[in-house]
């Protein structure tokens, strides 16, 4: 078992089963040693959470908790590009968050550190990784955030 599965388990975090794509893109693509993860959000279960404007619906530490659980199911969807095996993982380049945000709301970097917060937990230092939040006037399905990444991956 590897050094990532023991840390899931150590958090107890179990990587969800995953849904096909809602449209026409692939969930992750691998060129060389680099693995981008499309768009994640907040679906626990299959079922989509965490919905609504951040700062008039959604509370910043709800909206925080829906990054949190968005970078779970991408971890899932790297694993599943990598066939199971997270200690392919060599290192997170990039994480950008989405903030569905009220007009006047400014929290966007403390919200997208639940996805960060869980990615360094989960990879350790090689989670440590660039990163943009962004305010959206809108996201699809009115989820509260989206994510996407960057990875570096052994072959």
């Amino acid at each position: 078992m590897g050094t990532v599965t023991q840390r899931l388990e150590r958090l107890g975090i179990v990587l969800p089963k995953l849904a096909v794509p809602s449209g026409n893109y692939a969930p992750c693509r691998i060129s060389g040693t680099t693995l981008y993860v499309s768009g994640q959000v907040p679906r626990v279960d299959g079922v989509d959470a965490f919905q609504g404007i951040v700062g008039q619906d959604v509370s910043a530490k709800q909206a925080r908790e829906a990054a949190r659980v968005a970078a779970i199911n991408m971890l899932a969807q790297v694993s599943r590009a990598l066939g199971g095996d997270l200690d392919r993982v060599t290192g997170c380049l990039q994480l950008r968050g989405f903030v569905n945000a009220a007009p006047g709301f400014t929290d966007h970097p403390a919200v997208i550190d639940g996805a960060s917060d869980l990615i360094v937990e989960v990879l350790g230092d090689c989670g440590r990784h660039a990163r943009t939040a962004l305010g959206a006037g809108t996201l699809p399905r009115a989820f509260a955030v989206e994510i996407d990444a960057v990875f570096e991956v052994r072959a």
